[in-house]
């Protein structure tokens, strides 16, 4: 964070001192500060300052024009079907449908960024990079929804493009259905620069949910009980097709063609499926849900200092996720060592 934010790694200094650099637990002396406007304006200013960079680098690597005024949405990870950047993309298509219905719809902007690299054989995550890049040429020159939804597809994810995504990130998405994921490490990085998790109850999330609490953290979905017994019993993502009009027109819309490319690969496998399984990973099932808490989203961010206040708690408990801690536990409870 020293490096990657350091008007960030400035402030905690000015607040809280340097112990932290060594001792990571010491951040949560900035909790103290969570209602202190002065603290958090200072906050809004970094975060600002590292948006407009961030905006900067994507006029000039996509020709795209990013208000650092709306919400800067972020899901960078590699590009799998369990992770879900296909759940992200239909609930742009539902955002995006419900703006050409409604223009005048009172929302937050919207900045949606993507980055991501897939497998060379993996032909359906291409197929989904090629989705994303697809809505965003719709939505990013459609004059009637008032640039109020920007998509961008940000090429050849990297360490050093992550150092300025991280620390302009608001929103974290951590959206793999739950039991797939491991652990991740992504969330944490956005943790400490100070975005807000949007996750499910999947991996590190758990983690990150237990110390910021359920007031700093917009949790939705299935949990991971809940989706075996849904595939034990027999799941039929038709009955979210035939039931659900949002759902209907998106499937609709992609079997159809969307900005001119037909998607209906990503439809059938949706619906009709791959390999006798449709919708492996519960897209449809857990599509309402996620909406909801998109919707929190927009609600929560309207209160500039109660978001404020969120990204303030998720940098203070941020520590427990350092690796010298991590290292430290292995250390003492799996291998016997004692400290020199």
């Amino acid at each position: 964070m020293g490096e990657a934010n350091p008007d960030l790694a400035a402030l905690l200094h000015d607040v809280i001192g340097d112990g932290w650099l060594k001792h990571p637990d010491e951040l949560e002396k900035l909790l103290k500060f969570q209602n202190n406007h002065d603290v958090l304006d200072r906050l809004f200013a970094i975060k600002r300052k590292n948006k407009e960079r961030l905006a900067e680098y994507i006029r000039q690597a996509n020709g795209v024009l990013v208000d650092p005024e709306s919400i800067f949405d972020v899901q960078v990870k590699r590009l799998h079907e369990y992770k879900r950047q296909l759940l992200n993309a239909l609930h742009i298509l539902d955002l995006y449908n419900r703006l050409k219905m409604n223009p005048n719809m009172d929302i937050v902007p919207r900045t949606f960024i993507f980055g991501a690299k897939a497998a060379s054989s993996y032909y359906m995550a291409k197929q989904i990079i090629r989705l994303l890049c697809t809505i965003g040429e719709v939505v990013n020159n459609d004059r009637s929804i008032q640039g109020k939804i920007k998509v961008v597809f940000l090429e050849n994810y990297r360490v050093s493009l992550a150092e300025i995504i991280m620390p302009a990130s608001e929103i974290s998405e951590q959206i793999s259905i739950a039991g797939k994921e491991a652990s991740g490490t992504g969330n944490m990085k956005f943790m400490i620069n100070g975005a807000v998790t949007l996750g499910t109850m999947d991996g590190a999330n758990v983690e990150i949910h237990e110390r910021v609490g359920d007031e700093n953290i917009f949790i939705f979905g299935l949990l991971t009980e809940e989706v075996n017994k849904l595939v034990r019993e027999g799941y039929n993502p038709t009955t979210y097709y035939t039931t659900d009009q949002r759902i209907k027109r998106i499937i609709d819309q992609l079997r159809a063609g969307f900005g001119g490319v037909s998607f209906g690969e990503i439809a059938d496998g949706l619906t009709i499926g791959r390999n006798g399984v449709a919708d492996p990973y519960l897209c449809l099932a857990d599509f309402a849900s996620y909406c909801d808490a998109q919707g929190r989203v927009n609600d929560t961010y309207l209160d500039r200092y109660r978001f404020g206040r969120m990204g303030l708690v998720n940098i203070a408990k941020a520590g427990f996720f350092a690796a010298d801690r991590s290292v430290e536990e292995y250390a003492t409870r799996i291998w016997g060592l004692a400290k020199v």
